[in-house]
């Protein structure tokens, strides 16, 4: 039989890989500041001004500092 709760998972979407500035790091916690200009926190080990990785509040890891290409359509 199958599992309906594992069925209801299986319909959601998955959370999206984003990537932020650290503004700040507090007690493990990370104020993070979006491209596009939103702010967010994540737990995680990171230091002010890296580029982070982050989902669902968790830092994944550091990003490549990328110059930011934005087209609008």
């Amino acid at each position: 039989m199958r599992n309906p709760y594992a069925a209801l998972l299986a319909l959601l979407p998955n959370s999206p890989l984003q990537i932020g500035t650290v503004l700040d790091i507090s007690n493990g916690v990370a104020t993070i500041q979006l491209d596009g200009g939103g702010l967010t926190t994540a737990r995680g080990d990171a230091t002010t001004g890296d580029k982070v990785f982050f989902r669902d509040g968790a830092i994944e890891g550091t990003a490549p500092d990328l110059p930011l290409e934005v087209i609008d359509v």
